[in-house]
């Protein structure tokens, strides 16, 4: 399976638990290592945005997917 499609499965797996909190996680693309992401409804302002970007989906992807350095918000 191609990397972008493990990405893909792996968002498509915390996505029910950003919407049980009113949002959801877009996949936007992998280079170098880092993916992009964009994040909707409530998380798109939540204050712990950044939080949950770095201690919740990065650390699940890069465990699930050791090829990933980091994960970064696009707007």
């Amino acid at each position: 399976m191609e990397i972008k499609d493990r990405i893909k499965h792996e968002i498509n797996q915390i996505k029910p638990f950003l919407q049980n909190d009113g949002g959801d996680i877009e996949f936007i693309d992998y280079e170098d290592g880092k993916v992009y992401i964009k994040l909707t409804g409530a998380c798109s302002n939540c204050p712990m945005i950044d939080i949950t970007i770095k201690e919740g989906i990065e650390n699940i992807l890069k465990n699930k997917i050791p090829e990933i350095k980091e994960v970064i918000k696009k707007d």
